[in-house]
């Protein structure tokens, strides 16, 4: 859950790194670091804390070599400080190495390495790094060149257990940086005698469109003109270079103060893209990529849905449309839980995966698993060439851009509509649908981004409820049906960037224990938007009302109970996809109380947005 950043080249390495180091801190921002080649020397810069604080180091600004490697962290071994920062050096400060990843027999390899007279200064997995590879380097004096060092970090891979993407620099190979994979996103772009690296394509796309991208087990040695390409048995290969098209301007925050507000946004943009991708009324759904026969779906017994936070409440809504649609038994499961309770899967299960990144480590993992025993795997991503889209059978792709936020706001809207969309397709190909009732569905989905503007148009309203209650210690969102779904990620966006306590809870459920919690002057979000719940949910308002708590209701419905003060109205909509309308007064909600707390909404405490660990 951190970020990697490389440049080799003929300008000042420093100042690639550091746009690099920004562009990525939504990977993590406890601490980060630079280390340099400089006259023969490594000269290392790290700090805690955000990428302002490293750049405001003494000597940062002086900094002129042309190969350097970066990084900004999000803690998992060690507290966030100057000494586990990365990058680190082995004792001898010949090798320098930045890692995104897990290394689990850690402690192991330390102790080996101890025992051996190395020292070591700070709390991290990463520092066993260099140091190994230095004790392989010493031990591999019969080798010459550049061989030396392949054969130093080929082993050194080889010991460790766990994920890596890491970069590696040294003293004795002032023309070089070699980089290496497995189980973390990695890429490199190409341009006219200089190469960059990095964890994601938007940290280097302002330099290029050209990129390699590193599979698992992959070992690069790169020069300035040049990139070879090897196997963890040290076999070289060759690699086609891919051009990417992606507008630089979608990863700038342009007029918008944050990255948050701008996403939210940005959602009308992001849903009609990807429903133009794949869906209008005159034809069939378009999923050609993808083959799934009549017989193979009439063939199931099973579909999962597997996913993490945000991207699994997505699949909760998606559920409840593959379900009606199919007819077949459809589960969602938490990708964290998913492995552990030994699944039953066979090839007469579907296996459906959502992440926003692409590289979600245990959504890859419960992938990985479900492909093991024979499922046909689709990924829904919005991240191009990442690891999960290498690892499933088929891949279709949100067309939401790159979030850069933390909290998910248009990825999720994406998510849900390319759900629906596909719910559709599958019902098409198994012939046996209501035709007006899918019609009618087709063309409120693609009204969508006409009302999520209007939804928008409420902001000045939620900014004003914002500011009542942004000084609660807790909320509570409640629904029936797909508006709990809605709820569920509501409360979700309240946790992530106001660290408000917020519980979502099915309206239903309140009298049975949750209701003790509520209080007078209580926070709660009542979502209503399907006509049949209507009056159940407004007799579960009024009792939370009786009790003192203020009520902000978020509905298309009509209701003449003047106890309720505060209602956003939202259009009418399919409650099958009514989240997607409901959800963004609950994200700007959680955007204004951040704003009123004077928070960071875009990196909020402990949270990274690409989660590359379990």
């Amino acid at each position: 859950m951190c970020g990697i950043v490389g440049y080799i080249g003929n300008n000042k390495a420093r100042e690639v790194l550091v746009n690099g180091l920004l562009s990525l801190e939504y990977r993590g921002y406890d601490s980060s670091g630079i280390a340099i080649l400089e006259n023969n020397e490594i000269v290392v810069k790290k700090e805690k804390g955000r990428v302002s604080k490293l750049q405001e180091l003494e000597g940062f600004n002086k900094l002129t070599g042309n190969l350097g490697i970066a990084h900004t962290r999000w803690a998992t071994h060690g507290i966030p400080s100057r000494e586990n920062a990365h990058p680190h050096l082995d004792n001898s400060k010949t090798f320098a190495v930045v890692h995104n990843g897990i290394i689990e027999n850690y402690l192991e390899i330390k102790e080996f390495l101890i025992d051996k007279g190395y020292n070591f200064l700070s709390q991290t997995d990463t520092e066993v790094i260099p140091n190994l590879i230095h004790y392989y380097y010493q031990k591999n004096d019969d080798l010459k060149g550049t061989d030396r060092l392949l054969k130093a970090i080929q082993k050194a891979l080889n010991d460790f257990k766990g994920s890596y993407a890491i970069e590696i620099i040294s003293t004795l190979y002032p023309e070089n940086i070699i980089v290496a994979r497995k189980n973390s996103p990695l890429v490199i772009g190409r341009a006219d005698n200089e190469v960059f690296i990095a964890s994601d394509i938007p940290a280097i796309l302002k330099y290029t469109n050209k990129f390699y991208f590193l599979n698992d087990g992959e070992i690069a040695l790169i020069s300035k003109n040049q990139i070879d390409f090897y196997d963890l048995s040290l076999n070289k290969h060759e690699k086609e270079i891919e051009n990417i098209e992606m507008d630089p301007r979608t990863v700038e925050k342009e007029d918008y103060k944050n990255y948050m507000i701008k996403e939210i946004f940005e959602q009308p943009t992001a849903v009609k893209k990807t429903i133009e991708s794949r869906l209008d009324l005159s034809n069939n759904c378009r999923f050609e990529d993808i083959d799934i026969t009549k017989d193979y779906l009439a063939s199931l017994k099973k579909i999962y849905i597997v996913a993490c936070g945000t991207a699994m409440h997505a699949g909760l809504v998606g559920k409840k449309i593959i379900e009606k649609f199919t007819n077949i038994n459809t589960e969602v499961d938490i990708a964290s839980e998913f492995r552990y309770r030994d699944p039953i899967i066979d090839d007469k299960m579907l296996f459906i995966c959502i992440s926003q990144s692409g590289e979600t480590a245990d959504t890859l993992a419960a992938l990985k698993l479900a492909k093991s025993k024979g499922a046909k795997t689709i990924a829904i991503v919005n991240a191009i060439e990442s690891s999960i889209t290498r690892e499933a059978d088929y891949s279709i792709y949100t067309q939401a851009g790159p979030e850069i936020a933390v909290a998910s706001t248009k990825a999720y809207t994406s998510q849900v509509t390319l759900l629906a969309i596909l719910g559709i397709h599958l019902a098409e190909v198994l012939g046996k649908y209501d035709i007006q009732e899918i019609k009618s569905l087709k063309e409120d989905i693609i009204s969508l981004p006409d009302k999520i503007k209007e939804v928008l148009a409420n902001e000045n309203v939620i900014k004003e409820f914002a500011s009542k209650v942004y000084n609660q210690k807790d909320m509570f969102f409640i629904g029936r049906g797909n508006d709990y779904n809605a709820a569920e990620e509501g409360s979700l966006k309240v946790k992530e960037v106001t660290y408000i306590h917020s519980e979502a809870y099915p309206a239903g459920e309140l009298k049975h224990g949750s209701i003790a919690l509520i209080d007078k002057g209580t926070t709660l979000v009542g979502i209503i938007t399907e006509s049949l719940l209507l009056e159940k949910t407004i007799s579960n308002l009024e009792e939370v009302v009786s009790r003192g708590a203020d009520v902000l209701i978020i509905t298309n419905q009509t209701i003449e109970n003047k106890d309720f003060k505060n209602i956003i109205k939202i259009p009418n909509i399919n409650s099958l996809i009514s989240p997607i309308l409901s959800v963004i007064p609950m994200q700007l909600l959680s955007y204004y109380i951040c704003e009123f707390k004077g928070l960071d909404a875009d990196k909020p405490r402990n949270l990274a947005k690409s989660v590359t660990v379990e």
